[in-house]
Formats: C-alpha cells, structure tokens, sequence
C-alpha cells in the first residue's frame, strides 16, 4: 500500500502511538443514526442578526429599542440639523421618524448620513434603498455610499425624483450599481435633497433600509457571504429564535412573534436580551426562508412563562400565552382558511409553513424558573398535543419533568465548558434511555483547561469538541440534534464568547474557526447507521466512529448509497498512528484538520486550521497518521465499479472527489469556497504560528463552567 506524501511526512516526524480499528463492513448494522443531527441554533446575539446575517445595513433607522437609539448613534447631517421627531410617527409600530431642519437661505443639498453597523460595507454589487418621506417636498434626493475619510470617495449614486407632501407618507424605493469596491469599511450612506427648496423647513424621514443582492435574492433577505459559510457546513435543523433573546427581560419584553412578522414599518422591534435594539426585520417568516433556502428543519422555540429578570408566569396566568402559542401555530401551520393561516397569506404566504418540532422555553431550569417548569411544561404540552397532535414537542431541560414525561417528549441539554469536560462527556448517552429522545440545543467549548476565557476556538477547543460529537454520533439513536453555540459573532461588538463564525462590515474579515471546520466535517460526511468497531486499545487520547450510508440520503451534501464513513480524533499532545480496517476497500480520500499548537486559531486573515484533503490508497487497509490535536475524516464509497474514499461527493464544487492513480492535496482555503487549490506538499506546511494581534477587546466572558447566563 502507497501512502501518500503527507502521511509519510507525519508518520516519520514522530513515534507515534498505534490503533487498529476493524469496522464491520454492512448496510444497515449497528444503531440507526438521526438524520437531523447536525444543526445550527440562533439567537440575535453579537450584532448576529441586525447588524449580521441580516442583509439591511444602516443602524438606527428607526430608533427602536430603549438603549443606543437616539440621534447620535450612527447618523451624521449635511449642511442641516436633524433630530428625533415624536410628533411625526411613521406607523403605530415606529412611533418616531427622523426630522432635517433645513435653515433658511440654504442652498447647498441638505440631508443625512447613516454609518451602519461601525461601517457600511461597499463592494462591487447592485444595491436596494428605500426609504419613507414626509413633507412639502417636490424635487431631487441623491442616495450614495461614501467614503467617510479625507474628502469623501464616492463610490456609488443615484438620483430619484421626489413628490411627497405634509400630510402623508410617501414611500420611495430604488436600487443602484456600485462599480468599485471601497477598500474598508469606513463608509457612510448619504441621503441629500435640494436645499434650496427646503430651505426655511424640511422634512422627514422614516424607516431607510440597504441592502446589498441578498442571499437567494430574497426581499429582506441575508446577506450572501455570511449566508454562504453556513450553506457550506451542511446542517440540518434551525432552533430559532433563542436562547435567551427569545426570553426578555420580562413577560411583556420578550419575542413576540406576531410583531416580527407583515411589512417591516408595521414590525415595532423590541430591545434585546443582549443589550441592544432588535428591529425584528429578521422575523418570523424570515426565519423560515432561511430554513427553506438551507434545507433546514425548523425547530421552533415558544415563550413558556420564564423571563430574564425574573417574572415567572404561572398556574391560570399562564393560559393567554398558551392561547398565543397555539396562535403562531396556526399561522405558521394552518390553511389559509383559518383566522391566523389567513393573516399569514395576507403578508404573502399562502401555504403553510412545514414544522415538525416545537421546544417549550429555554434553559428553564434557570432564574428560578425550575420549581414551577414541569407545571408549565404540562400546560404548554397538553394544549399543544391537542391542537396540533403531529407535532414534536422538546422540553428545555432534562429536570422537573413529570415522570415519566408525556410519550414522545424529547428534552434538551446545554453544555458550556472546558476542552478536558468536553471529552469526559464522550460517553454522556451511552446509557440514556432510548425512551427520551435529546436535542443538544447548545455546547461549546469557553475555557481553557485553566480557566482563562477562550476568545477563539482552538484546535485543541475544537478537537474536544469533536470528540464530545462522536460520542453523540456513537448514540444518534437518541441524540436527535445537536448545535454549537453561539453561531455568529461581530467583532469588536460581541457579548459572548468564543462562536462558530467571526465577521465585519470588511468582508475580509469574515472567518471560519477551527469549530466551524469540525461541524462541516461532521455535518457534511454522516451515515444512516452507526457500525460496530473493534478496536485493539480503548478510547482515549483518540475516539472513534464509523457510519455507513445505506441509502445514500445522509451527508449534509448527500452521499452516494453503500458510502462508509470513519471519523477520528487524537485529544492528545503526541501523534497516533490509525490503521482502519473495512473489506473491499481500496482507495479513497482523508480529509485531515490541525494545525501547529493546540492554541492555535483562526483569526481574520490568519487561519492556522483549514482541512486538508489527500488521496490514499490500500487493499482493505488504511493507515493513517493523526497529528496531535487532529481531528480527521474518512469516507469510502463506490465510483465506476471500484470502492473509493471519497468525501463529500455532490457538495458546493465536488469537494474531495479524489482522482484513481493522483495523490493530491486539496486545501480549502478560507474565505474562498468552494473553490479549490490543488498543490503539492512542502516541508513548510502547517508551520506557521505567528502571534495575530487581538483587535478585539470588551468582551464579556462566559462564567466558568457555566451555561448561557
């Protein structure tokens, strides 16, 4: 058998110590494996949303919230004064607008600036404005994007008539091209009018919103670049929309749906959990295109009583908010025949949206909420169940259940902590009751083994982490679903720490951590059937798993039938040496992630960790070297009448498709998937580890060893 060039290197650097697992080739043995269980959970957190993967790119367009929504926070004038304006509404929702005082004798344009989110991203792309306008006003407004620095680059502008009057609004909407790419993200929008014909009053101004060519071309959509790095991972569920933001400081504060949903002046937002406004733009419906555009299954989280600050609402208080649940069910579920099914097509969607799973809170057996949650969980479940018997319903945690739980119950377990917790909970379902399905709503690895705040993920984070998910793959009987938590983060302007994807107004700056490349790994290279595997040493420092595709439906980009899959990871300081065993087979593809250190991360231009793909050859044997810290992924199939390892066949660009007779090394370059770089190997590979200055400080850290609170 012919290693390739990269194996070699490794297994001649170091003495490294030996496995043999021997996996028993079938299509069906072993443990069925849950199709859904590698996922996303989102919550507006970190500016993740407004601000994030949400397209509209100008902050503070309507002053929602109650912190950081006055004048000063991302507006600027031009040649005019401009203020808060109470007395002019825009709709019942968005009780204020923006005012432009205009002096008399003006003459020059006058209007606004809008910084956005500590920048407006400017990029070679068509651009969508609208915006709401009212006053004695007929003549010429000129929406740019500028550069904010020395004179003012302008990158992009177009010009609209305007004929709008005092009494009323007029809604004006327009897109134009933008032909040259800023070089930061030091821009501004800049709305102008005539000021000649202001001069002496003015006019206001409500509810602008920017958008770049959104992700799918959806109306308020996502943006495409952030949007893009999670299509890539291959998920399967969306838990939305907490966590905590669905929570709210209290009963009347928390997420309600049928505010986040219609058109978006009609949506009054609310202020978030996490300490800053949310517009609520990224709504209801929102959220299921998402699922629709990524082929996600929606997992849907309802308020059940529990608040952040405390309000516990209980016993015969609690049944208006049952009433409200069953509401939103409606309108999500029900046809359009139906009161909520009919407002539901009213804002544009006819049919109803598919839902299967439901979760009843969020993490409350916190703030006090543990004593009375069976009771509500009860109540919640009792009129859910007999309403809409088809639905799956999740309690938030394992404890205060009724027991037994009502059949069918799923529960969900959050974890927050070290690389070293993450591995001794390897085994955490091998003897939970198959009775009592799980959703692992939340994990993470937050500290370092000696306590000190993880503000990246690293390789050693992620490995334990990967080791952590094959002991959920181990046990996806029970295991339904499982996420990493938080999903996004921006930086300079986050509340927690580390997350999957780090990003900016500079698309630069747009990272895929170590984490994020184990969840792709994971999510993208799965079987319908966990196999047996002997092994002739027991698990630790490397763990272990073996899949197989019986029916070529799993993978997150869809296997081919009779795919085998086996995933390893070595949580040790030294490297391992892996000899996997499975009849028949002969050639394939490794896809291998390390990197120099176990401290070492990805950081925005200086990924340390991207997975590397190399051929491998063998007659029913395959050795493989595991650097330490290194988390690797098999995955065997059949092409043209011969059994190949050949990973993620049918994906975003064919990524891995190995070529018979090559030995390659593909590299998956971060910030420019899927395409791909085929190169040789040099000795200078995976050797740099060059200090990455932290830009980003203010942070608030997680409490050791503790969930989301």
């Amino acid at each position: 058998m012919r290693l390739p060039t990269l194996l070699t290197q490794l297994l001649c650097a170091a003495h490294a110590a030996a496995l043999t697992l021997t996996v028993t080739p079938s299509a069906s043995a072993g443990n069925a494996s849950s199709p859904l269980l590698y996922g996303f959970m989102f919550e507006d957190i970190n500016y993740s949303g407004d601000g994030g993967l949400h397209g509209q790119l100008l902050r503070n367009n309507n002053f929602q919230g109650t912190s950081g929504n006055t004048i000063a926070t991302a507006w600027g004038s031009v040649n005019a004064s401009i203020r808060v304006d109470a007395s002019v509404p825009l709709s019942t929702a968005l009780p204020a607008s923006l005012r432009i005082d205009v002096a008399a004798g003006a003459a020059a344009p006058v209007g606004v600036t809008n910084a956005g989110y500590w920048g407006v991203p400017v990029a070679v792309d068509t651009y969508a404005f609208y915006f709401w306008v009212r006053g004695a006003y007929a003549g010429p407004a000129t929406v740019a994007l500028v550069g904010a620095a020395g004179a003012g680059t302008v990158y992009a502008a177009k010009t609209v008539q305007v004929a709008s009057t005092a009494g009323a609004w007029s809604y004006v909407e327009t897109t134009f091209a933008c032909a040259a790419a800023a070089p930061d993200a030091n821009n501004v929008l800049r709305l102008t009018f005539d000021g000649a014909a202001l001069a002496g009053g003015g006019l206001n101004v409500g509810l602008p919103q920017l958008f770049p060519t959104t992700y799918k071309k959806r109306y308020n959509g996502l943006k495409p670049d952030i949007a893009g790095v999670l299509e890539d991972v291959g998920a399967s569920f969306l838990r939305f929309p907490g966590g905590n933001n669905l929570e709210g400081s209290s009963p009347a504060t928390r997420w309600k749906w049928n505010e986040t949903v219609g058109p978006v002046h009609l949506r009054p937002g609310r202020q978030g959990d996490w300490g800053y406004p949310n517009t609520d733009a990224l709504g209801l419906h929102e959220y299921f295109h998402w699922c629709t555009d990524m082929s996600l299954e929606p997992v849907l989280g309802v308020w059940a009583g529990l608040s952040l600050g405390g309000g516990i609402v209980t016993g015969a208080a609690l049944q208006p908010y049952i009433t409200d649940v069953l509401h939103e069910l409606e309108y999500i579920t029900g046809a359009a025949s139906t009161p909520y099914g009919a407002l539901r097509a009213a804002n544009g969607r006819t049919e109803p949206w598919p839902l299967t799973y439901v979760e009843i809170g969020n993490e409350d057996q916190y703030n006090g909420g543990l004593d009375s949650y069976g009771a509500r969980f009860t109540a919640f479940h009792a009129a859910i169940s007999a309403a809409f018997p088809a639905l799956t319903i999740i309690a938030s945690t394992d404890r205060g259940l009724p027991s037994p739980p009502p059949a069918g119950t799923w529960v969900d377990i959050h974890h927050y902590a070290t690389p070293d917790a993450f591995v001794a909970l390897h085994t955490e379902f091998d003897t939970w009751p198959r009775s009592l399905p799980v959703l692992v709503g939340e994990y993470a690895v937050t500290r370092t083994n000696a306590g000190a705040t993880a503000w990246w993920p690293s390789m050693q984070a992620a490995c334990a982490e990967a080791v952590y998910m094959l002991g959920l793959e181990r046990n996806s009987d029970v295991v339904r679903m499982a996420a990493y938590a938080p999903l996004l983060e921006r930086l300079d302007h986050q509340q927690w720490v580390p997350d999957l994807v780090q990003f900016s107004s500079l698309p630069a700056d747009l990272t895929r951590s170590t984490s994020y490349y184990v969840q792709l790994l994971f999510a993208r290279n799965r079987g319908t059937h966990v196999l047996p595997v002997a092994a002739d040493a027991a698990r630790g420092p490397v763990y272990w798993v073996a899949s197989v595709d019986a029916a070529g439906a799993a993978g997150g980009a869809g296997g081919a039938a009779g795919t085998y899959y086996v995933k390893l990871a070595n949580y040790g300081a030294a490297a391992a040496s892996v000899t996997v065993r499975l009849a028949g087979a002969t050639a394939g593809t490794l896809t291998l992630l390390s990197a120099p250190a176990p401290t070492s991360n990805n950081q925005p231009g200086a990924p340390l960790a991207t997975p590397v793909a190399t051929s491998v050859q063998g007659l029913g044997a395959f050795t493989v070297a595991l650097p330490a810290w290194a988390v690797a992924v098999l995955a065997d199939g059949v092409q043209d009448g011969v059994r190949l390892w050949g990973g993620w066949r049918g994906g975003r660009g064919g990524y891995g498709s190995a070529v018979r007779g090559e030995r390659a090394q593909v590299n998956v370059l971060a910030g420019s998937w899927p395409r791909l770089t085929v190169r040789t190997l040099s000795p200078s590979d995976h050797t740099r580890d060059e200090a990455y200055p932290r830009r980003y400080a203010g942070l608030r850290a997680p409490a050791f060893g503790t969930t989301r609170r």
